[in-house]
């Protein structure tokens, strides 16, 4: 079955209760993915929103930002940029410690991958509180990269990620 509406894609995603702590209402992205039609849809609308920018890169945030992140930027003939967890890429980094909606982490990408004026879309599966994100700006930044926008499939509207974000375009498929 084919995803022709947001309905259609929101009815894929589970939601589990008290995951990963009592209170937090967590958004399952994976029963999305298992069905095809609807991730290569998802990945479509990604790339839609984007049409027309100039792209050199897309930046994906471990470790869900990568499933969305690497085949959005082949389809927008774009190379891609993993940013990992503290210590999982093995030749010099640069690095950033960044709130999460419940703690701390810290964030590296190899030094030397974005050269100066490349255009990077961060992508991520979920805006929340923005920590994850702003980091990853501040990384692409140190590198002399310029943000060409941000794009998620889900934004949890409640969480106020958005307003921390300034004036990048922002393209999120789905907000609760």
């Amino acid at each position: 079955m084919t995803a022709r509406s947001t309905d259609d894609l929101r009815a894929k995603i589970r939601e589990v209760p008290d995951f990963p702590k009592p209170g937090i209402l967590f958004y399952d992205i994976t029963t999305l993915l298992r069905e095809a039609n609807a991730f290569r849809e998802v990945i479509d609308r990604m790339a839609e929103a984007v049409k027309g920018e100039k792209i050199d890169l897309v930046v994906g945030m471990e470790s869900r930002g990568f499933i969305f992140a690497a085949p959005l930027a082949d389809r927008l003939g774009a190379g891609f940029v993993p940013v990992r967890k503290l210590g999982k890429l093995p030749a010099e980094t640069i690095e950033v410690q960044y709130d999460l909606e419940y703690g701390t982490a810290t964030l590296e990408i190899h030094r030397d991958a974005i050269t100066r004026g490349q255009r990077v879309l961060v992508v991520d599966d979920l805006l929340a509180t923005g920590g994850t994100v702003l980091g990853t700006i501040e990384l692409v930044r140190r590198l002399g990269g310029e943000i060409a926008g941000l794009s998620f499939v889900v934004e949890l509207t409640a969480l106020g990620g958005r307003a921390k974000l300034g004036d990048f375009a922002i393209h999120a498929l789905l907000a609760y």
